[in-house]
């Protein structure tokens, strides 16, 4: 298990691009490819994960690890999900002196954004809908306080620019009110 733990998260660090809100569907694949968890656990390990400090897809890794097979598993897939960055960059800063005046270096950079603006978009949605459960003609008092809760955030950061930190705090006490 922790071979399997070390080689997936090594995998999604080499392969992953965009940040860690952009790696959470490739994270949830896996998960789900290797049935280490149910789709609720993981949802729980991502809200869990996104408000500690630090990257969002290391805590995952770390949260997961830690979840199937202890601290030894939760070093593991941390290893694995550090690993592949820890390399790249190195790497990258022995070239990238040399690259980032070409023009078509830049313009792929300018390529990518969608793609990971698309991701992101993805997880949030993904992660959302599913925390909303079967939405049909009947609508719960907890799904209409998760909409709630979103919009507010969503408006307090846009039009009230309230600092993250704390709309995550006020998120979080409406959260214990709400579905306490």
């Amino acid at each position: 298990m922790l071979f399997s733990l070390f080689l997936t998260f090594l995998k999604i660090g080499f392969i992953s691009f965009g940040g860690g809100y952009a790696m959470i569907p490739v994270i949830q694949r896996e998960v789900d490819i290797h049935q280490w968890m149910s789709a609720d656990d993981f949802n729980e390990i991502v809200t869990l994960a996104g408000t500690g400090p630090g990257p969002i897809a290391t805590n995952c890794a770390t949260l997961i690890g830690l979840q199937t097979s202890g601290v030894t598993g939760a070093i593991a897939a941390t290893l694995g999900m550090v690993l592949p960055s820890l390399l790249l960059i190195i790497l990258l800063a022995a070239f990238l002196y040399k690259w980032h005046s070409n023009k078509w270096f830049k313009s792929s950079f300018y390529g990518l954004k969608p793609i990971v603006t698309g991701f992101i978009i993805f997880a949030a949605i993904h992660f959302g809908w599913s925390g909303l459960g079967d939405v049909g003609f009947h609508i719960s008092w907890h799904q209409i306080a998760m909409i709630l809760i979103a919009v507010g955030a969503f408006t307090s950061i846009i039009k009230y620019k309230l600092h993250p930190f704390f709309v995550i705090v006020l998120a979080g006490g409406m959260g214990i009110v709400f579905f306490q």
